[in-house]
């Protein structure tokens, strides 16, 4: 089975993945975005490490339980044969009400059936005020 688009990129088909992984971080559904993964995929997101798909479902249990009214916008950055690189920002919450925004860098890299393997995130986040927000379209 693949997933579609399939290296070697272009600019087309690296556009379609970026906003394809885009749409799904966006309905904050773990199991779903996981499937995008290898099942050994490795990550790298901010200081943790670690690998396989049940590792990044529940990774993002964890984040999306503490980023609240997540919202993401992801832009391609560059790419070649089986990697892409991305650049992205993204709001949300915390529990007390203090919005954040996030923004940062993704090195992806694929296999031949089109699902990442290697996940590389550097991530910054910066208090922001509500009147702030960029990202206000409902789910």
């Amino acid at each position: 089975m693949t997933r579609p688009p399939v290296s070697p990129f272009d600019e087309e088909s690296a556009r379609k993945k970026v906003k394809a992984a885009q749409d799904g971080w966006n309905t904050r559904d773990p199991e779903k975005v996981a499937l995008a993964y290898t099942e050994d995929s490795k990550w790298r997101n901010r200081d943790e490490f670690f690998e396989g798909r049940e590792e990044i479902v529940a990774f993002l249990k964890r984040k999306w339980e503490r980023e609240l009214d997540y919202r993401l916008e992801k832009n391609l950055w560059c790419f070649t044969e089986n990697r892409i690189a991305v650049r992205f920002e993204y709001e949300s919450h915390d529990q007390d009400g203090q919005w954040w925004r996030s923004h940062g860098n993704e090195l992806w890299e694929f296999d031949d059936e089109g699902y990442m393997r290697r996940r590389d995130a550097s991530i910054n986040d910066y208090k922001i005020d509500e009147s702030e927000r960029r990202y206000r379209w409902e789910r």
